[in-house]
């Protein structure tokens, strides 16, 4: 399988990243490491966590995503063909978000522990914490590089504005620079990266692995009105997709999966994977049938007919 560069890391990935938030919360841990398992023996190897996952869960704490990854590692004895990203910052109960120097290298050795790794190939800054300086988070993760905890580093949920305020920062400071960025995109979601912020990627040859890449299940199809929202714990949050220009959507999903006898997930993803920009989309699945359809999208090639009907339903 053809791998792609990500960013400036050193990192070559395949076309799809494994979301590790269902890991705990609606796939136990059997179930995860089948999913795993049929992932990186597919050829796949970018698995995205974060410290934070399932912490909405009733009765969980946060890292119960990581900490399952840990016990699969461990069983399988060894993770050189997989790289590992995880997240920190997210609010674990201290009320807010936090980027401040000391947290972050605590929470460093907390998901190094959970994950049963010696060093995180990719940290990401979940979200921006605009009330610790650029420069004492970078600083952070430039202590965990020269300790050989972490390999490198990206943000998460940032504006253009500050992407571009942290790379001048680590430039004037000399300090580790952000190499990928991991913001809410997809086929339904496309203000939130399209425009500056997508420039800047290109520019700075930042690697992006998007989030809720099928709009928290909406682009799969199976959500067409409120009787469909029982159908999976996120249904609830399909409503807000119900709208004229959701429909025009999978209408012209529907149009484009029939041309290539293909799901609304392959031809979503499939999408993604050619957008200016972007290297990865990540997705998450409860089943390996579900893993396998998301998988089959890096081979699916849409032609320029195809792209135009999806880019008309959805601009």
């Amino acid at each position: 399988m053809e791998k792609r560069k990500l960013g400036n890391t050193g990192f070559a990935i395949a076309p799809l990243a494994l979301g590790g938030n269902v890991f705990g919360w609606t796939a136990d841990e059997a179930t995860s490491f089948r999913l795993l398992d049929a992932f990186v023996d597919s050829g796949f190897n970018l698995i995205d966590t974060a410290d934070s996952y399932s912490r909405w869960v009733a009765g969980h704490n946060g890292g119960e995503s990581e900490t399952i990854i840990g016990r699969w590692i461990a069983r399988r004895g060894r993770y050189d063909d997989v790289i590992i990203a995880t997240k920190v910052g997210s609010d674990m109960g201290e009320g807010h978000k936090l980027l401040r120097k000391d947290y972050v290298v605590r929470a460093a050795e907390a998901s190094l522990r959970r994950l049963q790794v010696e060093c995180i190939d990719l940290y990401q800054s979940h979200w921006d914490d605009e009330n610790t300086p650029l420069e004492e988070t970078l600083a952070a993760y430039d202590e965990l590089i020269r300790q050989g905890k972490v390999r490198a580093v990206g943000a998460s949920n940032f504006s253009a504005a500050r992407v571009a305020q942290a790379l001048e920062t680590s430039r004037t400071h000399r300090l580790p620079r952000y190499q990928t960025l991991q913001p809410l995109y997809n086929l339904y979601d496309r203000d939130s990266f399209e425009g500056e912020l997508q420039r800047l990627c290109l520019r700075e040859n930042l690697g992006v692995i998007t989030y809720f890449s099928l709009a928290s299940g909406f682009l799969t199809g199976k959500y067409r009105s409120q009787a469909d929202f029982g159908k999976s714990p996120r249904g609830a949050g399909m409503k807000k997709f119900m709208n004229p220009r959701g429909m025009r959507i999978l209408n012209a999903l529907d149009e484009v999966s029939r041309g290539y006898n293909a799901t609304p997930v392959r031809v979503s993803l499939a999408w993604l994977m050619t957008r200016p920009g972007v290297t990865a989309p990540i997705a998450s699945a409860t089943t390996v049938e579900q893993l396998q359809e998301l998988l089959s999208a890096a081979t699916l090639k849409l032609d320029g007919e195809a792209m135009e009907t999806l880019d008309g339903a959805s601009g």
